[in-house]
Parts: C-alpha cells; sequence; structure tokens
C-alpha cells in the first residue's frame, strides 16, 4: 500500500461527515452572511420624531387645557398641574419649532420657559404656518398668539 492508496482510502473515509458537516451549518453560515450584508446597506432616512400634524394637535389639546384650567374657580388647588402643562406645552413647543426649523430658546435647568419666552415660542410657531388657538391660553396680555 502506497502512500497514494492511503490518501485516497482516507478521503473516502472523511468524505461523508465533511459533506454532512457542510450541510448541516450551511444555513447558519448564510444567515450569518446575510446579516451582515444587511447591516453594511445604509439606513433608509427616517423622520426625527412625531409628525407635525401629531405635534400641533397635542399643542392646541395642551393650550385648551391650560385655558381652562386656569380659568377655573380652583387654581390654587391645580397649580401643580397648571405647571406641568405648561412643561408639557414648552416640550411640544420645542419639538414642533424643530421640526419646523424655527429656531428656539432653551428651557432652564428645571426644564421650564418663562411665560414670555413660551409666548414668542408660540407666536413663532403660529407665524411658521402652525395652526394654534387664539385666545385658549393667557401667554399673552390679549389672549392672542
Amino acid at each position: 500500500m502506497t502512500l497514494l492508496d492511503a490518501s485516497r482510502i482516507a478521503l473516502i473515509i472523511a468524505t461523508p461527515p465533511l459533506v454532512l458537516a457542510a450541510a448541516r451549518h450551511a444555513p447558519r453560515c448564510w444567515r450569518t452572511f446575510t446579516g451582515r450584508v444587511r447591516e453594511r446597506r445604509p439606513a433608509e432616512p427616517r423622520p426625527y420624531g412625531l409628525p407635525i400634524e401629531r405635534l400641533a394637535a397635542d399643542l392646541r389639546r395642551l393650550l385648551r387645557l391650560h385655558g381652562a384650567l386656569t380659568a377655573s374657580a380652583q387654581s390654587a388647588h391645580c397649580a401643580h398641574r397648571v405647571w406641568a402643562v405648561e412643561a408639557a406645552i414648552g416640550a411640544r413647543a420645542i419639538e414642533a419649532a424643530t421640526a419646523l426649523g424655527v429656531p428656539h430658546p432653551w428651557p432652564d435647568g428645571a426644564g421650564l420657559f418663562t411665560r414670555t419666552q413660551l409666548s414668542a415660542l408660540l407666536t413663532d410657531l403660529a407665524e411658521a404656518g402652525l395652526v394654534l388657538p387664539t385666545g385658549a391660553c393667557p401667554f399673552t396680555p390679549d389672549g392672542r398668539l
């Protein structure tokens, strides 16, 4: 028996387990390969934040709620609610300003705007085309935005 005959016998013995191992591991290797190819593809552009329609609807709802809370007889009782609604108005106003490209101030360390800043921001948003209710909140002296 020569070396050539021994190598043929070894190849005949080793071929079936190698074929079975390749068939067994091929699907996992293919999934790994296609997953890496998908990761390398550039992601499709996605919008930042909520749609502007939803931001405008939230702002209108919050402004109406703020107007109702400030006009209620129990204003001292619900002062914390007014503060929370003003904070929510400020957060939504920043998101809307970012979506519309309107320059806006940043809130103070506590995350709040002054009423003057909030009024100016809401006025800028209304001038940029965002439909907001008039007279719904007392951020301006005459109740208009």
